[in-house]
């Protein structure tokens, strides 16, 4: 029997337990970098090569090592064969569709719950000609004559009742806050309270979209709500502060939230969301070479504390 010291040992199952977690097409793709990270990498794809054709946009990105990316409304316009297109570009490159925008409606106001539970069911095909299965939604603007309160209950009922239609359709809603310097009048600026609705919510289907950007110049403290709340976590954007660059460019420590992320198990998907500062295929490379880095190191450090690998003999 060939013997494996328990670092080694730890050290492959940290790669393998990682590799479950990138979907088949990720994962056929991953090299040995992203095969041994605890979770996989993705772009919101509004900050990049805008005045590029779609397709070439997915080329640009797939070039810098990323099988995922994050839409807003680039398909808004689209035939069904320009999403036949983009399916066989995605294809053919190995990229997948981890999440997308695209359902505009208030859920602090309850005169808006209707129209937008009929644009959640309408949004449904949509979803399934882009191949992807988890909605960003956002609260939209306070309502004027509606306490904080009251506002929440109304975010908490409309987020019952797409959850219910989320639940049916195999799909995720993701709840998203943004800083009141980006937008003073947006009711959920919190990612406390913003996890808290989640909570109140209680269904599976809806989580919370913690984007670190918004939540730093919002109210800080990002890792110690990150860790109080991770199962609640369907999603995390990436960019620093000031201006939405890539990490290293302003205050937020991302080597330790990628760290976190590790230590945690977070299983699902880091996108980044900064509007490079230089060359974007240089930027994007180095900014996935670091999340997965980190990360890696991270769940490895869990793996080395756990009683169960400690005890384990050597094989």
């Amino acid at each position: 029997m060939v013997k494996m010291h328990r670092r080694e040992f730890v050290g492959a199952c940290a790669g393998a337990l990682a590799a479950q977690s990138f979907p088949p097409v990720a994962l056929s793709q991953a090299n040995s970098s992203e095969r041994s990270a605890p979770f996989a990498v993705s772009v919101m794809l509004w900050t990049v090569y805008r005045d590029l054709p779609f397709e070439e946009r997915l080329e640009k990105v797939a070039d810098a090592g990323y099988r995922s990316v994050e839409l807003v409304g680039e398909f808004k316009n689209w035939t069904k064969n320009d999403f036949a297109v983009a399916r066989r570009k995605r294809s053919e490159l190995g990229i997948e569709l981890d999440a997308t925008a695209g359902v505009w409606h208030t859920l602090a106001d309850p005169s808006d719950r209707d129209a937008f539970l009929t644009s959640v069911r309408e949004f449904i095909p949509v979803l399934r000609e882009l191949e992807c299965s988890r909605l960003i939604l956002q609260t939209g603007n306070k309502v004027p004559g509606l306490s904080p309160d009251q506002m929440r209950a109304n975010c908490i009922e409309s987020l019952k009742r797409g959850g219910e239609l989320a639940a049916e359709n195999k799909v995720e809603l993701l709840v998203e806050n943004i800083d009141p310097e980006e937008n003073p009048n947006y009711f959920l600026t919190s990612a406390a309270e913003g996890f808290e609705i989640i909570r109140s919510v209680g269904n599976s289907s809806v989580k919370f979209l913690y984007d670190f950007f918004h939540e730093q110049i919002a109210e800080g403290n990002l890792i110690a709500k990150l860790a109080q709340n991770i199962a609640l976590v369907g999603l995390v954007h990436i960019a620093d502060v000031p201006g939405r660059h890539e990490p290293g460019t302003g205050e937020i420590n991302f080597e330790n939230i990628y760290r976190k992320l590790g230590e945690l198990n977070y299983r699902r998907f880091v996108a980044m969301e900064f509007i490079p500062k230089g060359d974007p295929a240089t930027l994007l490379r180095s900014a996935r070479e670091l999340a997965q880095r980190f990360g890696a190191e991270g769940r490895l450090q869990t793996l080395n504390k756990s009683p169960f690998w400690g005890s384990l003999p050597a094989v």
